[in-house]
């Protein structure tokens, strides 16, 4: 008979939609050694939630997430819910004995972050996973990134560059959702994004960030509430303006940090949602003594490559389009030349998390790896308290996220 791998998914918006088509499709894809079935979703909108499991395959729908945890046709719980809920959902289904895979960031604090790694731990002795979701190391281009670098194909690096832009947050007319909301999603930019970027930097470099120097800004700091959610916030004011009732912004809007990695190789960030015409914009460049790697998210397929080893007469940047079969996760998809999208980062991530359970791998990136961006984080905050001031990152137990060949 198939072994069936049941999974409950805790959420169902735009996280739990994504999540939702990685699982609905990874064994559809990729031959895999257990075969993912869609046991469980839940939220507190009873309506709400059996609407979200019709619509993305769900076969059953709870109102407490604890009552999903407790099912016994689920073995992993799949946290998509806000920051401030991380930590509880995540150790509640680690001592049930569930695997866990939790969106980023991993908690809203260090506290929070190194109990819910604590608790991993304790279960890997148990034979349970627990994976965070970087879902963006899953895009076939930047896997091949870490492969190139992995090789020493940069040699030694000197600087990385990372940029995540989004303006969805221009209109200050835009309502007070969650996620401005430091009490339940524990950052803003830097966490919602800056989480990426800081991911991505250690995990493409094979090595952690040791301190950082920052600056962030909100530049709208009273928004309107959103329907019915005014009881809510006591700090809310009615504008003289109209009806509207606003409530304080109490996360950044922006963050800018420099960094140094463990290697002495200098590192810059920046993060924001109030950059206006830019809706998605992830874009890295790394520079090595042999060489350079640029990427850009809103052309996903495509790595640019400058071998410095080359004549100059004849170097340059050439574009490398990323589809070829023998590719990171192209040999479940389409003939060269295909384009895959973002959704795919979610069914990669899917088919690597039920491999590594599968098998009894440790998973990547670990909660030990949420934890280390987690510190980076709470390291860029205190900086920006300090005006800036240089602030080291702790290092739980230092050692290469990705180990490189010289």
């Amino acid at each position: 008979m198939e072994e069936t791998l049941g999974v409950g998914m805790v959420g169902y918006a735009f996280m739990g939609a994504a999540h939702s088509q990685g699982w609905r499709t990874a064994g559809r894809v990729f031959d895999l050694p257990l075969r993912p079935v869609l046991a469980a979703v839940a939220g507190r909108d009873a309506a709400a939630v059996r609407a979200a499991a019709d619509r993305h395959g769900w076969a059953a729908a709870e109102t407490d997430w604890r009552a999903l945890v407790a099912r016994d046709d689920v073995q992993l719980v799949d946290v998509c819910t806000p920051g401030d809920s991380h930590a509880e959902i995540a150790v509640a289904a680690l001592e049930a004995g569930k695997h866990v895979l939790c969106e980023k960031p991993l908690a809203n604090s260090v506290a929070e972050a190194e109990q819910m790694t604590a608790a991993a731990e304790a279960a890997a002795g148990r034979g349970q996973i627990a994976m965070v979701g970087f879902n963006y190391r899953r895009v076939p281009a930047l896997s091949f990134a870490r492969r190139l670098i992995a090789d020493g194909r940069l040699g030694a690096l000197r600087h990385v560059r990372v940029t995540y832009l989004q303006d969805w947050l221009v209109d200050p007319g835009f309502p007070l959702t969650w996620r401005l909301e430091r009490e339940h999603a524990g950052s803003g930019a830097l966490g919602d994004l800056g989480a990426h970027a800081v991911d991505l930097a250690q995990h493409l470099a094979g090595e952690p960030l040791v301190g950082v120097s920052a600056l962030t800004e909100t530049f709208v700091r009273e928004r309107p509430l959103l329907t019915g959610a005014a009881a809510g916030l006591s700090a809310g004011r009615s504008s003289g303006a109209g009806p509207a009732t606003y409530g304080p912004v109490t996360v950044d809007d922006a963050a800018l940090f420099t960094g140094r990695l463990a290697s002495g190789a200098l590192a810059s960030f920046e993060a924001t949602r109030m950059a206006a015409g830019r809706k998605n914009a992830l874009r890295l460049e790394i520079n090595g003594e042999k060489g350079s790697l640029a990427f850009d998210l809103e052309r996903l397929n495509e790595l640019s490559f400058h071998d410095h080893t080359e004549p100059a007469a004849s170097a340059g940047f050439r574009r490398i389009l990323v589809t070829e079969p023998d590719h990171p996760y192209l040999e479940g998809w389409w003939p060269p030349g295909h384009a895959l999208g973002y959704e795919h980062t979610f069914v990669h991530q899917a088919r690597d998390l039920v491999l590594a359970i599968a098998s009894g791998t440790a998973p990547a990136p670990s909660f030990a790896d949420g934890l280390q961006v987690q510190r980076v984080l709470a390291a860029v905050e205190e900086s920006a308290r300090n005006n800036a001031v240089y602030t080291a990152v702790p290092l739980g137990s230092p050692r290469p996220l990705v180990p490189r060949r010289p």
